[in-house]
């Protein structure tokens, strides 16, 4: 009975201890974003109207919703290829991020340097900047990938994977610029792996292939899954991203209205969310019985 005492006395000091390190967020969230979320919310189910007087709303229950859906072509196609374009972006971006955390993990000099310069991107990456860079076709693929060859391959494709895919092509080198964050992090979690494996694995003869197999990849798999719910989430707020600047474009839409963008938003959020819950059931750590 004393040791389930301690037992349990530690684990509530390690939750309170978690609670505390939560707790700005908590109080930020609660105090900047839960309000202006319902608001949101009742906005989606109203006819809104905005007046001298002010904010005027009509209860339309879900009207805004059905429309959305099933009246708006344009949002459902961009909601389809958001998600399409994003389950293609987070792999490309989380191999990325790996390859080049491996290369700065290794001493050499000037390493300090080179991971300021991967990381020097998610400081830049403002609306203006990438909007400017994205107007010029600083993002685009080299131009071997836009060969007649591809672009003939590309055309061939069904409508669902043209789009996603030629937005891959034109936004390869932007998407690249989104692993900053994810090279550090891959970076945080090559640095906890005990050398001494790596010793024993190489006295038994294990090859470099075989040890980034068995034993790297392996120990990176809680920190893959938190990098891929990050860029899910980076990506889908990005200023560039289609559905975001649709949504925006009809705030003011005398067809459309903030009640309209309101329901939009959180169809989108649902797709989010979506994306977020298939992503862990995906990579989540396999516990061996």
């Amino acid at each position: 009975m004393a040791k389930s005492g301690l037992r349990l006395r530690f684990r509530l000091r390690e939750n309170m201890q978690g609670y505390r390190f939560i707790m700005p967020w908590l109080v930020g969230f609660i105090l900047f974003t839960a309000t202006p979320l319902v608001q949101t919310l009742q906005y989606s189910l109203s006819d809104v109207q905005v007046a001298i007087t002010g904010v005027e709303l009509t209860a339309i229950g879900w009207q805004n919703y059905t429309r959305a859906l099933f009246t708006d072509p344009t949002f459902v196609q961009l909601l389809i290829e958001y998600i399409i374009e994003t389950s293609i972006s987070v792999p490309i971006i989380l191999i990325f991020a790996m390859i080049i955390a491996l290369f700065l993990n290794v001493p050499f000099w000037g390493r300090g340097l080179f991971r300021t310069i991967f990381f020097l991107p998610v400081v830049i990456t403002s609306g203006p900047v990438i909007g400017e860079l994205t107007a010029q076709g600083a993002t685009a693929a080299p131009q071997i990938a836009t060969s007649a060859v591809i672009t003939g391959f590309v055309a061939q494709l069904p409508p669902l994977l043209r789009d996603p895919v030629q937005y891959l092509l034109t936004s390869f080198i932007l998407i690249l610029w989104f692993s900053g964050v994810q090279i550090l992090i891959y970076l945080a979690g090559l640095q906890k792996i005990d050398r001494f494996v790596y010793e024993a694995a190489a006295v038994d003869g294990a090859s470099a292939w075989e040890m980034f197999w068995k034993i790297t990849l392996p120990s990176l798999s809680t920190t893959t899954l938190i990098n891929a719910l990050y860029t899910v989430v980076t990506l889908s707020h990005f200023s560039e991203n289609k559905v975001v600047k649709y949504i925006h474009s009809r705030i003011y839409d005398v067809e459309g209205g903030i009640g309209y963008a309101s329901a939009m938003t959180f169809l989108h959020s649902l797709a989010l969310i979506g994306l977020l819950i298939a992503t862990f059931l995906v990579l989540r750590p396999r516990t061996r019985d």
